[in-house]
């Protein structure tokens, strides 16, 4: 483990490198450019608030909906976006992988490290938008960069883990691109995740994106966490994610080359 992290950490400036090149391919020849980091988020945000204020009324407390979607939706595209560039990162360079050393962790790291760009975009929207709505500023806003520090040990552990799982098994793209729509239907996304039944609330107390959105929405709507039990649950999730990824990848790593 400690010899992963310092491998990785004397080949920050590759990491940085690979970082770049995908933000700027992600956006390359594109009408709007890195402005698609906001208007996918805000165009959802419209689409989901126009249905369910007509059709179904989903109580979000105090907190308005179109900024209880918007949110969650910014987290989410996080999390979800990483995962979906780091699943094929490792096929997708495997020129590289077979013909050049370095730590081959850099690829899916970098691949979540490159949605951070996008992130901060679209939570820079949101805080324009809370004047707006009617929500002040607090301190809690100081919490953000913890939450967002847990979530990528979080999608750095299962992009380890996906990227080279799909490496060795082709068959994981496609079972991710099913898996991670209806994780996000689990997840307090779009509207609140609680049900009456105790047997689904314990399933539901095992997704870690719940009390990681919970917890941002507190930060920036009621000033602080509110119930911090659960984020650290999924913090301790989180981190032990991130650390099983780095040590069965590295010790799987000498296989790469072969299975590609």
């Amino acid at each position: 483990m400690k010899k992963s992290l310092l491998e990785i950490w004397q080949y920050r400036e590759l990491l940085g490198g690979l970082v770049r090149k995908d933000v700027k391919l992600r956006y390359k020849q594109t009408l709007l450019g890195i402005a698609w980091a906001v208007f996918s988020p805000l165009t959802l945000t419209l689409i989901f608030t126009f249905v369910f204020s007509r059709f179904a009324a989903v109580k979000t407390g105090a907190i308005p909906y179109p900024l209880f979607v918007y949110s969650g939706l910014a987290v989410w595209s996080l999390f979800s976006g990483s995962l979906s560039s780091a699943v094929p990162v490792l096929v997708n360079n495997s020129s590289l992988v077979t013909k050049v050393y370095f730590p081959r962790e850099v690829f899916p790291l970098s691949a979540v490290f490159s949605k951070l760009i996008d992130f901060a975009l679209a939570l820079a929207v949101l805080l324009i938008m809370l004047p707006f709505f009617g929500v002040p500023f607090s301190a809690g806003l100081l919490w953000i960069p913890v939450i967002v520090l847990v979530q990528l040990a979080f999608a750095a552990g299962l992009a380890l883990l996906l990227s080279m799982g799909n490496l060795f098994f082709r068959d994981v793209k496609f079972i991710f691109d099913s898996v991670i729509t209806i994780w996000m239907f689990a997840t307090s996304v779009i509207y609140p995740i609680k049900s009456p039944n105790h047997l689904i609330n314990n399933l539901l107390a095992l997704n870690p994106m719940i009390p990681l959105i919970d917890a941002f929405r507190g930060a920036v709507f009621e000033g602080g966490l509110s119930n911090p039990v659960p984020f650290l649950l999924a913090s301790a999730i989180a981190f032990i994610t991130l650390f099983s990824g780095l040590a069965l990848f590295h010790k799987l790593e000498y296989l790469f080359a072969e299975r590609i």
